[in-house]
């Protein structure tokens, strides 16, 4: 597969100018901070728990594209693939503190992990109470006994809208806290690609992958997968997604979930929804009640060709701050 093109200026500078177009997208609502890759609201409400959320570029709208109404409060942003460094953090949760405390939500990696605590440790010192969730939703990444090992990916954005509701709504640190750690808990997802995606930096791909090739389970910024087998049809597809994925919380029958069908970024709205169509079939045999269905592009590595499924277990609490509206330009519902 050849490099992909990318209409771009300086390949070193993307960051930097897609956040420009991210705040002038936004209509006033958001602002960039001077000097830092971070965007905060500008419509701040006074004495709010605040939500920090933020991870690597590359993988828009995750997570800059997430902030707004009833969504995170503001973003730090690293470069493509990379964790922003611990002054962004730092600089994004003054920018966003309003006397309640921050949580920091964001996907478990290495680097977003060391980073994000060496600004909390920072925060302390100025005595700011911080707390941090991190996201651990990729059944692929490691076994049931060690979630806390795994990847944050698409469930993400779930965790963001229900962290994003219930720091609208609570007043305290600690029970925001305490929701969204329940949301992260009851949260499963795995993804398959058909071709990789690319870093704009380099032009190089993430991967090798055949062009009769799938690979199930890879990671964000393609990190290699549980296994790579041969192209198969998309039920035969959804049937291996949803048995690594109904297995592992467990799902049970009279559960109520939430579903979430992810674009890794080139592939159809067409084969998202054949896809649906089977997963539907499956959750219908199983007992399992869908709530409510997003179907869409929410985490991308770029012009990745592939998509990933995602399944949160719903109690009424999580469905309330779930359904609350939203308004991101990632991200938006009435």
């Amino acid at each position: 597969m050849a490099n992909p093109k990318k209409i771009l200026n300086d390949p070193k500078k993307v960051v930097g100018e897609m956040l420009d177009g991210l705040v002038l997208a936004n209509d006033g609502r958001l602002r960039k901070l001077d000097r830092h890759a971070a965007i905060v609201r500008t419509d701040l409400p006074d004495s709010k728990v605040a939500l920090l959320i933020g991870g690597g570029s590359g993988h828009e709208p995750i997570f800059h594209g997430f902030v707004g109404r009833n969504m995170g409060d503001g973003a730090a942003c690293g470069q493509v693939f990379a964790a922003p460094s611990p002054d962004i953090i730092y600089e994004a949760a003054k920018a966003v503190h309003r006397g309640r405390g921050i949580l920091f939500l964001y996907g478990n990696y290495a680097g977003d992990n060391m980073n994000f605590d060496m600004a909390a440790e920072m925060l302390e010192d100025d005595g700011i109470d911080v707390r941090t969730v991190r996201v651990t939703d990729d059944v692929a990444a490691a076994p049931p006994e060690r979630t806390h090992d795994r990847r944050g990916i698409a469930g993400d954005l779930y965790m963001i809208k229900i962290a994003g509701g219930a720091s609208s709504q609570l007043n305290t640190l600690d029970e925001v806290e305490r929701v969204a750690r329940k949301a992260v808990a009851n949260v499963r997802s795995i993804g398959v690609a058909v071709a990789a995606g690319s870093i704009p930096e380099t032009g190089k791909l993430t991967f090798e992958l055949a062009e009769d090739e799938i690979e199930i389970g890879m990671g964000a910024h393609g990190e290699a997968g549980v296994s790579r087998q041969k192209i198969a049809p998309a039920d035969t597809v959804a049937d291996l997604l949803m048995d690594k994925i109904l297995g592992d919380l467990p799902f049970r029958r009279g559960d109520e979930v939430a579903l979430m069908i992810n674009n890794l970024g080139a592939t159809t709205m067409m084969e998202m929804l054949i896809v649906n169509r089977r997963i539907r079939q499956i959750l219908d045999r199983e007992g399992i009640k869908v709530h409510r269905t997003d179907v869409g592009t929410w985490l991308t590595v770029q012009e990745m060709a592939g998509f990933s499924v995602t399944l949160l277990k719903l109690d009424d609490e999580l469905k309330r701050y779930l359904d609350m509206p939203a308004e991101s330009l990632g991200y938006s519902r009435m």
